[in-house]
């Protein structure tokens, strides 16, 4: 992939603005082996991108450093089959690196959603060629955004982008929005129908000629994932870079499972970081309310009560993420319609308490930080703006009738890639 130019890391384009994308780094990305050493990397680099989170956010500023070094860290690869180099971690170690990562930045840990999806999609639906190709360039750092919603449909699932046979390529036109990650991406996959309505992810390069990245994401959480409009007009891609996503929903696969769980665990991380900034900063700012008569707001009553009621929350949001995720492991391994539905049950069960815990973290924060901690200085709003934000994706009434349903009437959930 030839350089581009890089855009400024302090300020984002002015509204409409085409963006270019971002090279591949000339180093390869480190290749990690097993589930333990994903964890470790994941801590580490956590720590690292929790520094400037805020500052990120409160500027708008494009995360150009710590999404390469995001990339280049491994962790963009851990699902990537152990017969093609990768380590093939378990879903539940995936999940539990979304929300480590999400503990410290959540709008970076989003932005890996899709791309960890795609991976796991290549696995279902590739024939051994595309196989090859594609997992060693995730081996090696490219980095996949998406061009997948359209806001102008009827339905989530409408999509009026279509491709058209040109030979040895096609031909890809049509409009996205909430294109997450495609900005900062390598590659980026477009959801497109063929003639017949059978949907393929078309995957295009960043700087192809017609392909037209705008950052207008103007959403008041996750305001770092920079996920605006992708513009596809008359877009050339090979053929050999058209994967039939429809397959993966012909036949039972753990698919939408996958997508579905990146989601829950971003949200699991979103209220660790909470709970853990509320904490500190009634530790070490907070005053103690009159009547206590304490000496500090941490011996208040009334906030032990509520500290550990979060705990408590969180810790169970924990429990059922991994469980969800050990469930997808079965599917992933022995792909039927059971065991693929319990999947999809288990993931939509820790999709509703990780919004719940999220949303509920996010407004305790000020009711227990006190006034001060709505001062513009510490920008803790970021924290509810990003819960809020976030849980509107796939809304989580609709997993409590997936679970019900199931439960009272052996119903098996909807098959697509939001359940």
């Amino acid at each position: 992939m030839s350089a581009v130019l890089q855009p400024s890391a302090s300020a984002p384009a002015a509204a409409n603005d085409a963006v270019p994308g971002l090279p591949l780094s000339d180093q390869p990305a480190r290749v990690i082996r097993n589930d333990a050493e994903a964890i470790t990397v994941a801590h580490a680099l956590a720590a690292k991108l929790i520094v400037g989170a805020s500052e990120r956010d409160r500027l708008r500023r494009w995360p150009v450093e710590e999404i390469d070094a995001y990339s280049q860290s491994g962790l963009w690869a851990i699902n990537v089959p152990r017969a093609f180099g990768g380590a093939e971690v378990s879903y539940a170690t995936l999940a539990e690196v979304i929300a480590i990562i999400s503990a410290a930045d959540p709008s970076l840990a989003q932005i890996t959603q899709n791309h960890l999806g795609i991976v796991a999609a290549v696995r279902t639906v590739s024939d051994a060629a595309q196989q090859k190709r594609f997992f060693a360039d995730f081996l090696r750092g490219v980095r996949w955004g998406n061009a997948f919603s359209e806001s102008g449909s009827k339905r989530a699932a409408d999509f009026e982008t279509r491709f058209t046979d040109a030979g040895d390529h096609v031909v890809v036109t049509g409009k996205k929005f909430y294109s997450t990650g495609a900005l900062l991406a390598h590659y980026v996959p477009i959801v497109a129908n063929d003639e017949h309505g059978n949907t393929w992810y078309v995957v295009a390069e960043r700087n192809a000629p017609g392909l037209t990245v705008i950052d207008d994401w103007s959403a008041f959480g996750q305001r770092t994932t920079l996920s605006g409009t992708v513009i596809i007009d008359h877009v050339k891609v090979p053929k050999t870079h058209l994967i039939p996503a429809y397959k993966g929903y012909s036949v039972p696969s753990a698919d939408g499972a996958i997508f579905q769980i990146i989601q829950a665990a971003v949200d699991v991380g979103i209220a660790r970081g909470t709970i853990a900034e509320t904490v500190d900063f009634i530790r070490t700012k907070t005053r103690p309310w009159i009547d206590s008569q304490r000496d500090h707001a941490w011996e208040d009553p009334y906030s032990i009560q509520a500290v550990g009621d979060l705990q408590i929350r969180l810790h169970a949001s924990e429990a059922l993420l991994e469980r969800a995720g050990r469930a997808i492991d079965r599917a992933v391994t022995e792909p039927d319609a059971e065991s693929v539905a319990a999947a999809q049950v288990a993931t939509a069960e820790a999709k509703v308490l990780s919004t719940e815990v999220a949303i509920l973290a996010t407004n305790k924060l000020f009711e227990l930080a006190g006034t001060r901690s709505t001062l513009g200085q510490y920008n803790l709003d970021r924290h509810w703006r990003n819960a809020r934000t976030h849980t509107l994706h796939d809304p989580v009434r609709w997993k409590y009738a997936i679970v019900g349903n199931y439960f009272l009437n052996g119903v098996k959930p909807p098959f697509h890639a939001w359940s």
